[in-house]
């Protein structure tokens, strides 16, 4: 992973904090000082939570079968968020990354096989609106109500209407905000990423990374590292299959050539004793025609 730099946070605008009212006294530990009234976040607390957060994404996307949700419902982030999963997926590693730009749905984590059921009844109605003959079973106005609760569900669950349960890790972009989504994941005992201001308690985010959790620039920096993060795991993930097919093959094929020139040896082996054999059988009948021979030649004497 390429090291990022504090000119590069700084240029972001990561170090600008809440008013100094507004502030968590928990969060005093990453504040570098105080200006007009704004504290600042001192920037190598910064670049070290984004680096810890960045090693155990990407260990974690080096793992197959793992899984990431990214929640980031702020208007600011919203379109950072769908910027970036464009990026994973065009990467072709989107595999196990979902995200909820609109609004978390209470119990995605603690009920899950619940809420899961509205992922079902979204499938039920976009299949649905595509079969014409269903179709014309019902009203205009009954389609026109389907097709409302399609973009209704689609709007809450359009980013995780796939994911088979609950994720291995989230990935907050404001934990003060977010603050059910860390709750739930507290309980159930899901990994938590989060970019933490300082009106935000970082003792409940496993990974904290202190910084401006409003500025474009600070958003956008540090979710494109985390899923540059998360891209690089993955990578390595695919690289490791690769050469466990290719070991796996290989094996295979010296086991099919063992195999093969045992087959082989058995095969000259069993030719050499019949040649053998043969050599045998035939001198054993020249020395009987040498014999017959002898005593015809005897008795031919004798007579």
């Amino acid at each position: 992973m390429r090291e990022i730099t504090l000119e590069e946070l700084l240029a972001a605008g990561c170090h600008f904090g809440h008013q100094v009212t507004r502030s968590n006294p928990k969060a005093r530990d990453f504040i570098f000082e105080s200006r007009d009234n704004i504290h600042i976040i001192d920037l190598a607390k910064t670049k070290e939570g984004l680096d810890d957060a960045a090693l155990f994404i990407k260990d974690l996307a080096s793992k197959q079968g793992t899984s990431l949700l990214i929640v980031g419902t702020k208007r600011q982030a919203r379109g950072i968020v769908e910027e970036a999963i464009g990026k994973v997926q065009g990467e072709n590693v989107g595999d196990g990354v979902f995200y909820i730009v609109n609004r978390w749905v209470g119990g995605l984590l603690t009920n899950f096989s619940e809420v899961s059921k509205n992922f079902k009844k979204l499938e039920e109605i976009e299949a649905n609106l595509q079969n014409e003959e269903i179709k014309a079973k019902y009203t205009k106005k009954e389609r026109g109500l389907w097709a409302k609760d399609r973009e209704k569900l689609l709007s809450l669950y359009g980013g995780v209407r796939n994911i088979p349960a609950k994720p291995d890790a989230l990935f907050i972009i404001d934990t003060h905000l977010e603050e059910l989504a860390v709750k739930e994941a507290a309980m159930m005992g899901v990994k938590t990423v989060g970019i933490v201001d300082t009106n935000a308690d970082p003792a409940v985010i496993d990974y904290p990374i202190p910084a401006n959790d409003d500025a474009l620039g600070s958003l956008k920096l540090i979710i494109d590292y985390i899923m540059d993060a998360w891209i690089e795991g993955r990578k390595l993930a695919k690289d490791i299959e690769n050469k466990k097919t290719a070991t796996t093959e290989t094996q295979k094929k010296d086991e099919a050539r063992k195999l093969s020139d045992s087959e082989v040896a058995r095969k000259v082996s069993g030719k050499s004793k019949t040649d053998s054999n043969k050599k045998t059988a035939t001198t054993e009948t020249l020395k009987k025609t040498e014999t017959l021979r002898k005593r015809k030649r005897k008795n031919v004497d004798k007579k």
